[in-house]
């Protein structure tokens, strides 16, 4: 290559690399406009030993993956994943975090190498506009995320993104930003919320894991948050804290309830509630799971 030619090369690098760039997001923005909109799910998503055993709970979300059109990328807003700020991952190849303990070593050896989009994570800051969204380089997968999407797409081949729980705020700030997130939903994005509606780890009924039970209030929780789900009433759930001693007992820490908000900010008028998984497993947690289409 001649001097000439080689010096002209250098000075197009920086253009080109932004010309790439520019072109990966189109990939998920303009190009993916015209898809049918994507439905919404919230995921309970229990033990993480949900990840490897066989039982019913897994079954429907396979049943669910195999149902729905095929997504161009993902994002989930799990349970276990708080921050002081709201934040997404931005990396090309989020890492299988295993963040958890006392479980059996094949838990430990699943690794779910599904591919990162920065140019999603850059799209969702972008679209944002009820508070800033960082971009995040650490994180990566999260059992609360990989233990149901790899029933889901076990091939591991459709791009996820993980959005942060602020646990500074308010209920009402997440229901807000997942509205913000809607337009997601006519570009190929499946949006996955990934927690339990009932979650209260300190009453677990150790000796009923294998039943089908649940005390009384988690019965009276769950079934009014159904409900309110139905009818639409979302802002008694975004006002759960306001629904009484069976509300409280049911979310003694809301990270887990969280995702159902954002699930619910995404729902559209018109659109269809289907509940499924909906049954409790050691007295003091739920499996209830809805899809919004």
């Amino acid at each position: 290559m001649k001097r000439k030619d080689f010096l002209l090369t250098l000075a197009s690098l920086p253009l080109l690399t932004h010309y790439m760039t520019l072109n990966n997001l189109n990939k998920i923005t303009s190009n993916l406009s015209n898809t049918n909109k994507m439905p919404v799910l919230f995921l309970g998503h229990g033990s993480p030993m949900n990840a490897i055993e066989e039982n019913e709970f897994v079954q429907s979300f396979r049943k669910i993956g195999k149902e729905l059109a095929r997504p161009n990328a993902i994002l989930c807003i799990s349970a276990h994943w708080e921050t002081n700020g709201t934040f997404v991952t931005a990396m090309e190849h989020p890492r299988t975090i295993h963040d958890f303990g006392g479980f059996p070593q094949a838990l430990f050896d699943v690794q779910y190498r599904a591919p990162g989009s920065p140019e999603l994570a850059k799209e969702t800051q972008r679209i944002v506009t009820s508070t800033t969204v960082g971009l995040d380089d650490k994180w990566g997968l999260d059992h609360g995320a990989w233990s149901v999407i790899k029933h889901l797409y076990p091939n591991a081949d459709i791009p996820v993104i993980q959005m942060s729980i602020d646990y500074t705020k308010p209920a009402q700030y997440h229901y807000e930003l997942a509205q913000d997130l809607t337009s997601l939903r006519q570009k190929g994005v499946l949006i996955v919320g990934s927690g339990n509606m009932v979650h209260n780890l300190r009453m677990v009924a150790w000796n009923k894991l294998n039943e089908s039970y649940a005390y009384d209030w988690a019965t009276e929780a769950n079934e009014q948050m159904k409900a309110y789900i139905l009818d639409g009433n979302h802002q008694n759930l975004v006002n759960f804290k306001k629904e009484g001693k069976a509300f409280d007992l049911a979310i003694p820490t809301p990270e887990h309830f969280l995702p159902l908000i954002y699930t619910l900010g995404l729902k559209e008028k018109n659109e269809a509630i289907t509940i499924f998984n909906d049954k409790p497993v050691g007295g003091s947690l739920t499996m209830t799971s809805i899809k919004i289409d």
